[in-house]
């Protein structure tokens, strides 16, 4: 069963922008370095930008400038917006939490959502 749950998915225009949301419990979420990937078709999971308990953030560079990873502690959710969409975007989006900050690897996360899909008409 998935430990977070992402949403803020669908279908938008190049050049558009979507802000995707990862909900979580409080246990998989507080003190946690939270991370989001991409996993497009036939390629293999990707990292996108990651966010430390405390509020660093640090961002793929070929995403850099086009998103913004935030953090609401009340409501134990995390975002991701991103702006100025592009065909390449089009992936299934996850979050994961409780890995490791500065070494964002997919294999380091331990709690995962089902993804949320994104896909970007040209």
């Amino acid at each position: 069963q998935a430990q977070l749950i992402e949403s803020g998915g669908g279908l938008v225009q190049a050049g558009g922008s979507l802000r995707l949301s990862c909900a979580a419990s409080p246990r998989h979420f507080r003190f946690m370095d939270m991370a989001w990937f991409r996993q497009a078709p036939g390629k293999e999971r990707e990292f996108v930008a990651a966010i430390s308990f405390t509020g660093n953030t640090r961002y793929a560079e070929s995403l850099r400038g086009r998103t913004t990873i935030s953090r609401d502690n009340a409501n134990h959710t995390w975002y991701l917006q991103v702006n100025d969409l592009i065909p390449e975007d089009t992936a299934v989006y996850y979050c994961a939490s409780g890995g490791n900050f500065r070494a964002p690897a997919p294999r380091t996360f331990p709690n995962w959502g089902r993804g949320t899909q994104v896909t970007v008409s040209s």
